[in-house]
C-alpha cells in the first residue's frame, strides 16, 4: 500500500509541480491483475483499484490498518469503469456492469473481485473510509442512480451527475460517491469551483484516451494551481482547496467524499 502525505495550505504555495503531484495525486492505478491501494492522511481515505484477469483478486491486509481484515472498521465504495464482472462479498455474488456502483459495508470479510473475461476485464475503482456503523452491502445499477442534468454547451459544461452511493439510495456511515459524465463538446467539470470546509473530495478521471488530459485546478482562490491528470488518475482535494477542471475533450470522473 502506498501512502499520500498532503501538504498544508501554507506549504502548498511554495511547492513545485512535482511536489504537488506527489502530495495530492494518486497515479498508480488500474494495473492488470493487481490490486492497488493508496492511504491518504486526509480523512484516512484509501483510494485504489482492482483489475482481475483470469483469477479473482482479494483485498490485502496491511499492518497499518491494525485490523484482522480490510473492512473490519471500514466501508468501501466501488465503481466499475471497465467490462462486466462480479464482486463476491461474504458468499453473496453481485454482477457489476460498466458504471454500476457497489457499496460494501463495514464488517465484510471475504471480498473477491473477478472479471467475466480476462481479455476484456472489469476495472474496479475503490474508495474506502473508516466507519463506526454497519450497513448492508448493496448494488446500485447506473440506471437506478439519481440523475441530475446541469450546465450547457454554450458554457462548455453540459454534464450529467449520477448520484449512486448517496442518501435515499444507499444507507452508509459517511461515504458519498457518484460520477459525472460530460457531454461531447463540454470540458468544464465544475463551474463555479467550490470547496467543502467539513470534508475532502477525491476526483478520479477516466474516459480519456492516451493523447487527452484534464487540467485539474486546486488551491485557494487567490493561489490556484493546475495539475495535468491522465486517464485513471485521481486527485485528493483538502477542505481548503477548490476543485474544478477543464479537459482537452469530454470525459467522466468519479467523485467521492
Amino acid at each position: 500500500m502506498e501512502f499520500l502525505y498532503t501538504a498544508d495550505r501554507n506549504s502548498y504555495r511554495r511547492m513545485t509541480t512535482s511536489e504537488l503531484r506527489k502530495a495530492y495525486m494518486v497515479d498508480e492505478t488500474f494495473k492488470p491483475g493487481e490490486v492497488t491501494l493508496c492511504y491518504t492522511d486526509i480523512d484516512r481515505a484509501i483510494v485504489g483499484s482492482a483489475v482481475p484477469l483470469a483469477d479473482p483478486l482479494t483485498l490485502p491486509i496491511h499492518k497499518e490498518l491494525a485490523s484482522d481484515f480490510f473492512a473490519q472498521r471500514r466501508e468501501i465504495g466501488v465503481v466499475n469503469i471497465g467490462a462486466a464482472g462480479k464482486v463476491e462479498v461474504d458468499g453473496e455474488t453481485f454482477e457489476v456492469d460498466n458504471r454500476d456502483s457497489l457499496y460494501i459495508g463495514r464488517g465484510s470479510q471475504d471480498i473477491r473481485f473477478s472479471s467475466d473475461s480476462a481479455d476484456d476485464p472489469a476495472k474496479y475503482y475503490l474508495v474506502s473510509y473508516p466507519a463506526h456503523t454497519e450497513y448492508p452491502t448493496k448494488l446500485v445499477r447506473m440506471a437506478d442512480a439519481n440523475r441530475v442534468e446541469l450546465g450547457s454547451l454554450e458554457t462548455s459544461n453540459e454534464r450529467v451527475i449520477h448520484q449512486s452511493i448517496c442518501p435515499g439510495i444507499v444507507e452508509t456511515c459517511q461515504i458519498v460517491l457518484g460520477f459525472t459524465q460530460l457531454a461531447p463538446g463540454s470540458v468544464w467539470n465544475t463551474m463555479p469551483p467550490h470547496t467543502h470546509r467539513r470534508r475532502t473530495e477525491i476526483y478520479m478521471y477516466f474516459d480519456l484516451d492516451d493523447d487527452s488530459a484534464v487540467f485539474h485546478l486546486m488551491g485557494e482562490q487567490d493561489e490556484t494551481r493546475a495539475l495535468v491528470v491522465r486517464n485513471g488518475e485521481a486527485v485528493v482535494s483538502p477542505t481548503w482547496s477548490l476543485h474544478s477542471g477543464a479537459g482537452t475533450c469530454a470525459y467522466t470522473f468519479v467523485w467521492a467524499m
